[in-house]
């Protein structure tokens, strides 16, 4: 209990750190008068709920160069209909329809391919068909870009949330991207830790081909996260900044897309090694759920032994900051209500168990679902490995 205090005393200075520190999209010496053609390339799959939205707020840019390239992914819906209606309406519309997705290609990376056959700019900006855009973002996107000399800027949005689980167990979540992903560590030159938010990342379009482009990572579940790394590890100078009040993107839609992204975020560590894998499984067991249960039990079944109380005392004390770390990042970083940190337990009791189905279901070479498509884990597994 001690040690799991500790981690959470790291994790808390982590995320004040990060909030503090991480720039803001918007806030910067604008040094650049270069406005070079941008193609945004939308990849949908089944996306007639929130693709509306989404066209609407980029061909509502005030940038003046710029085409949105918006690939059906074989939707199954009005994806496609929604996408020629916008066409009609607008000269900005590069639709395309992506060829059936070869074997061994996971995910959105095929339709990335797709779309970025048919750009057209200098730049590439990649964003996700349940996303939704200010006004100015990619003007200044761009400027940021140039101002800086960069060869890749990826923002973190506003994690919108729908429904209750989603609300309490996204705080648990991302407080590990203050982390391993912090944008403090992707932003030092000295640092190999490079990520990409798929919601928005503008990078140049030789950087995109350097690095392999889509088909680089396509046997990867999290392909972004992926993209992003082999950017930062082949030395190119990328940056992620804060752009919340200027890009709204969704994690989870319900439940059910709640339980199978706990999944997929389980599943690649896995299958890159089991080993580490279960070791992180472990981990997160104890940081996220084993201080609530402990003060529970230490609390019904008192003995009175010095080791016992040091054992209650420490399960406390580890309880009362996983609650201060939910509350920090549900109220500075997501926006929730003050009330969802309070179920902070049940959140972490969801993760650990969203993991561990993860974890089973990769060890039984079974399938992962996402986003209506069913991938076999065995297909995975042996393009990590040519790969």
């Amino acid at each position: 209990m001690i040690g799991i205090s500790g981690a959470w005393i790291f994790l808390i200075k982590s995320m004040i750190d990060t909030f503090r520190l991480t720039p803001f999209l918007d806030k910067f010496e604008n040094k650049s008068t270069k406005h070079p053609k941008v193609s945004i390339i939308l990849p949908a799959r089944n996306e007639e709920e929130f693709l509306g939205k989404c066209l609407d707020s980029l061909e509502d840019q005030d940038y003046d160069n710029y085409e949105i390239v918006v690939i059906d992914d074989s939707s199954e819906d009005r994806t496609k209909e929604i996408i020629l209606e916008h066409t009609e309406k607008s000269s900005k519309i590069v639709p395309v329809s992506a060829k059936t997705k070869p074997v061994g290609w996971m995910g959105k990376n095929w339709a990335c391919m797709e779309g970025y056959r048919q750009a057209s700019g200098e730049l590439l900006l990649f964003t996700d068909a349940d996303t939704t855009h200010a006004k100015n973002v990619i003007t200044l996107a761009v400027e940021h870009l140039n101002s800086f000399e960069l060869d890749a800027l990826s923002v973190i949005p506003k994690m919108l949330t729908f429904d209750f689980w989603t609300k309490v167990t996204l705080p648990m979540i991302s407080t590990f991207l203050h982390t391993r992903f912090s944008p403090l560590n992707v932003n030092n030159p000295k640092k190999k830790t490079g990520y990409f938010f798929g919601s928005f990342f503008i990078l140049k379009k030789k950087t995109y081909e350097d690095v392999g482009m889509h088909e680089g990572v396509k046997h990867e579940i999290i392909e972004d996260g992926a993209l992003g790394k082999k950017v930062k590890e082949s030395g190119h100078k990328m940056k992620m900044v804060r752009g919340e009040h200027l890009v709204e993107a969704i994690w989870a839609r319900d439940k059910t897309t709640l339980w199978n992204a706990l999944k997929r975020l389980m599943v690649p560590l896995y299958l890159q090694s089991g080993n580490i894998a279960i070791g992180i499984f472990v981990a997160v067991v104890f940081l996220l759920f084993v201080p609530f249960p402990t003060v529970l039990v230490t609390s019904v079944f008192p003995v009175d032994t010095m080791s016992w109380k040091i054992l209650c005392m420490t399960a406390v004390a580890a309880s009362i900051l996983i609650h201060i770390g939910a509350i920090i990042d549900a109220k500075m970083g997501l926006g929730l209500r003050f009330v969802h940190a309070l179920f902070a337990p049940l959140g972490g009791l969801v993760v650990v168990l969203g993991f561990l189905s993860g974890l089973l279901q990769a060890k039984s070479n079974s399938s992962v679902t996402w986003r209506g498509r069913s991938y076999s884990m065995k297909d995975h597994s042996q393009s990590s490995i040519r790969v």
